[in-house]
């Protein structure tokens, strides 16, 4: 009880910070509902492989949700940065809450705002002609959360291992635009050559995408889905591990 009271505070906090600017929350969704309004259209008599006659928002929009967690959670340490310098970080060295309660308070709010987004993306998609299955939305938004959590927890690591926002951007953008463009998030990796859909497969992100396409269209029995839980699984307890680490480190 002790725990979540303490995640809890530390929650509410950074949820009263965000508020008091939502400005960030809405520029994270902005990129995204752009693509979705400008760029979907022109895939509409675009036959892509092994899609048939699959709607280009069913394969489109699924990406942009990967897209989403990559960039808008993924710069979510850049609020390390600011209570490093403000020191806020320096006053919760003295309290006697677990790091952990701590950091998870922090990251629950980036991963709470990005469901939000995700969910009114997906409402935009479908009032433009985008047809969803409910049992696999729900099971997206799983697999969103999972990636959230990572990227989340990756991104504070970093946050308070460079302790600098110009170089935590110059470092994430070093990462994750190349894992973007071969995640397959704007048209499917079908579409590529057979080399890069060869590297693609060693990428994570690739199979996150293909299991969001699988879980918007029904395919709930696709293969690409327990991939895609398997790695993402992993990749969140190891980023939570490694951030749960540092941050202890900084508030010791």
């Amino acid at each position: 009880m002790k725990f979540l009271l303490e995640m809890r505070l530390l929650l509410g906090r950074s949820l009263k910070t965000t508020l008091r600017n939502p400005v960030w929350v809405v520029m994270g969704l902005f990129q995204p509902v752009l693509y979705l309004l400008l760029f979907a259209p022109l895939l509409n008599n675009l036959k892509m492989p092994g899609f048939g006659n699959t709607s280009s928002l069913n394969i489109f929009a699924p990406g942009l949700l990967v897209m989403m967690a990559m960039f808008s959670v993924g710069f979510a340490g850049f609020n390390v940065c600011q209570d490093l310098r403000s020191g806020v970080i320096e006053r919760l060295r003295v309290t006697p809450a677990s790091r952990v309660a701590m950091l998870l308070g922090m990251v629950l709010r980036d991963v709470l705002i990005f469901l939000v987004q995700c969910a009114l993306l997906v409402l935009i998609a479908m009032l433009m002609g985008m047809t969803v299955d409910p049992k696999g939305v729900i099971l997206l938004f799983v697999l969103m959360t999972l990636i959230a959590l990572m990227m989340a927890s990756a991104s504070y690591a970093l946050g308070f291992l460079l302790k600098n926002e110009g170089a935590l951007a110059a470092a994430l953008n070093t990462v994750t635009l190349p894992l973007m463009l071969l995640s397959g998030v704007t048209l499917p990796l079908s579409m590529a050559p057979q080399i890069l859909q060869n590297i693609a497969k060693a990428t994570p992100f690739s199979h996150a995408v293909d299991a969001s396409r699988a879980l918007v269209n029904g395919q709930l029995g696709d293969q690409s889905i327990v991939i895609a839980f398997a790695i993402m699984i992993v990749l969140m307890i190891l980023g939570m591990f490694w951030a749960t680490r540092v941050f202890r480190k900084a508030v010791a």
